[in-house]
């Protein structure tokens, strides 16, 4: 995947190129906040990021929104098409802040924040918001997608994708086809989604590299919360094993799964479980020795708290428990569909 870094002149002395939407900015108004080009800025990676006990929810330390939905811990990610403009806003009433990005550019700057414009082509970025008193940051690790309209035949740079329903189910605009694909190469599954997820535990089954999908924000976002509320009964995870994800419509075909509506296809669904040791199967929760649907139903009960809880930066969704079979072990499905939906 690319790594984007322009070339810039300093914030101060570049006049914002002519664009209908932002507002002008010229070189001699003061910035409100600063907004500082540096090219060695790249994704956070799991590798950087400290765990281990105590659990760390990792929330976002001061508010941050983009696109109307704030920010809910203090690394994410955000997913954009190549050259949008991305809205970053700040609580007026909160401390200066520094906006360091390692590709685009920022064409605007307010007391309300920035608005930063993406890479012109598919690939990786990184934004970083820092304050010094105290030392707080925000990192958002930016997926620019390969555009939908570059999937031909139902396949994407030689990677099957297959076709969305031709009409949203309902009529609800979440089942319109996903704007477009992140692509990940086996080098770049370590990059985090948020403080105890990755890009890679999301990705298809299918063959394929690289590999490409879709993902909700909000999926992601819930999932943080499930597995704080499971840290905090007591059972102590640094992530959730996830054992589906995103699914491509060819590969959802091909598993033998008819419908055309499942939530995986647009990255916003998870197939989970807690496997602290390592051995492919839903740990035992209840205490009785074995695993079981009763440890399903332990973690569906925490999750349907979250879910219960209507936090901002997440969607209520579906929930549902499923028993062992002959190939896996008990789990839970999990999603952000934007409507309660219980089995």
């Amino acid at each position: 995947m690319k790594r984007w870094a322009w070339a810039f002149l300093p914030l101060c002395l570049m006049a914002p190129p002519a664009l209908s939407d932002p507002p002008e900015v010229g070189p001699s108004e003061a910035w409100e906040h600063d907004a500082l080009f540096d090219p060695e800025l790249l994704p956070v990676r799991r590798s950087e990021v400290d765990g281990g006990p105590p659990f760390d929810p990792g929330r976002a330390p001061f508010s941050l929104v983009v696109r109307d939905d704030p920010v809910p811990n203090d690394v994410f990610f955000v997913s954009t098409l190549p050259g949008e403009l991305l809205d970053l806003q700040l609580e007026a009433s909160d401390g200066r802040t520094t906006l360091r990005f390692g590709a685009g550019r920022v064409v605007a700057s307010s007391a309300e924040g920035w608005i930063w414009e993406a890479p012109s082509e598919p690939g990786l970025a990184a934004l970083r918001l820092e304050r010094e008193e105290p030392h707080q940051a925000i990192s958002l690790n930016v997926f620019i997608l390969h555009p939908i309209d570059r999937v031909r035949s139902g396949v994407l740079n030689g990677y099957r994708i297959g076709d969305y329903a031709g009409r949203p189910l309902r009529g609800d605009s979440v089942y319109l086809p996903p704007p477009g694909f992140i692509e990940v190469s086996a080098e770049d599954e370590d990059i985090l989604v948020s403080p105890h997820f990755t890009v890679g535990q999301f990705l298809c089954k299918q063959p394929g590299q690289p590999k490409y999908l879709a993902l909700s924000r909000y999926l992601i976002a819930k999932l943080e919360r499930v597995l704080e509320r499971v840290n905090a009964a007591g059972y102590p995870s640094e992530s959730l094993h996830i054992m589906s994800g995103f699914r491509t419509p060819w590969y959802n075909l091909s598993i033998g799964n008819r419908t055309v509506y499942s939530r995986h296809l647009w990255g916003g669904a998870a197939d989970v479980f807690l496997d602290t040791d390592g051995d492919g199967f839903m740990d035992d929760l209840d205490g009785d020795g074995r695993s079981t649907i009763a440890d399903a139903r332990v973690l569906y009960e925490l999750a349907e708290e979250v879910d219960r809880s209507s936090v901002p930066s997440t969607r209520p969704g579906g929930l549902g428990a499923y028993p062992r079979n002959s190939v896996r072990g008990p789990f839970v499905h999990v999603d952000a569909r934007g409507r309660s939906a219980r089995w």
